[in-house]
């Protein structure tokens, strides 16, 4: 059965929220860019599931303050590019892309 629905032109500025489900790809990056960033930020949204825990893990090692404010949520504290120089082995556990992002991060 097929259903169809008419969009009529907008009258005027669209104005609302979205939200939409975790993305497990766009978590690892708004924990590292945030992390890498100045000042504090909240992400909200965030999937469970230790591969994204990994990302959070792996900047805690160099210093960021991550902080759970909810059911996927955290509060980041970015390090504008200052990292802990001599950091303890960064345990990546089982997530590639966590190595991969931080690799990419790390080497400038």
């Amino acid at each position: 059965m097929s259903r169809q629905r008419q969009v009529d032109r907008a009258r005027g500025p669209l104005r609302g929220c979205v939200a939409v489900p975790g993305d497990k790809s766009i978590a690892h990056r708004a924990v590292l860019f945030n992390a890498a960033g100045e000042g504090e930020a909240t992400v909200r949204g965030l999937p469970g599931g230790r591969d994204v825990a990994s990302s959070m893990s792996a900047m805690r090692t160099l210093g960021a303050a991550i902080e759970p404010i909810g059911p996927g949520a955290v509060r980041i504290g970015g390090r504008a590019l200052v990292f802990d120089k001599r950091p303890a082995t960064i345990d990546c556990e089982n997530s590639g892309t966590t190595m991969r992002l931080l690799a990419g991060l790390l080497a400038g």
